[in-house]
């Protein structure tokens, strides 16, 4: 079953990627693993299906790899998340990063996907929300591209509720990676 239920976010993060690489290449960007790198950002992920989708990844790496991860998020969660409740972003690597490459790239979340480039979103009621891109894009030269990530967060949110009907997953989650890989 959740084959079939990774099927139409799989579709998705398909479309995402498509539409970046289309909008990287209009401004003749590549992401080489910067200072800036988004891969030592600290990303909280606000869905039960990505989660779900990131661990079905996870669990066909080699048994070795997995026990790694787990370390490494463990690391990464007591540095960045302290009993007194304090976040700090240290700029660490993400415990899937493994020598600049993601060890889950086909399985990576939305906004691991759609960061970097410069892009739009729109609130419903609200002005359009307009982010820069990146630091190593040096994008203010440029035109601007659109990339409106309005029509991926509205599919991602039918996919979710979707998703939760199907498992009975109810509340709200905000987690980064090395949460959810620890969470399991």
């Amino acid at each position: 079953m959740k084959s079939l239920l990774f099927d139409s976010i799989a579709e998705l993060f398909n479309a995402m990627d498509k539409k970046w690489n289309s909008v990287a290449r209009g401004y003749s960007f590549f992401c080489n693993g910067c200072e800036d790198n988004c891969c030592k950002s600290l990303f909280f992920h606000h869905t039960h299906i990505e989660k779900a989708y990131l661990l079905h990844g996870w669990s066909k790496l080699d048994q070795n790899i997995r026990e790694k991860t787990l370390i490494l998020a463990s690391r990464y969660c007591s540095k960045t998340f302290n009993h007194t409740g304090n976040i700090k972003s240290l700029k660490i690597y993400c415990p899937l990063n493994e020598n600049g490459l993601c060890l889950l790239y086909r399985f990576r979340p939305m906004i691991c996907r759609l960061h970097g480039l410069p892009n739009e979103l729109k609130l419903p009621g609200r002005q359009t929300i307009k982010y820069p891109g990146c630091s190593a894009g040096l994008f203010n030269d440029k035109p601007y591209i659109k990339l409106d990530r309005t029509p991926f967060y509205t599919q991602m949110a039918a996919i979710e509720s979707d998703f939760r009907k199907k498992t009975g997953k109810t509340g709200k989650t905000k987690e980064s990676i090395a949460q959810m890989l620890l969470s399991q």
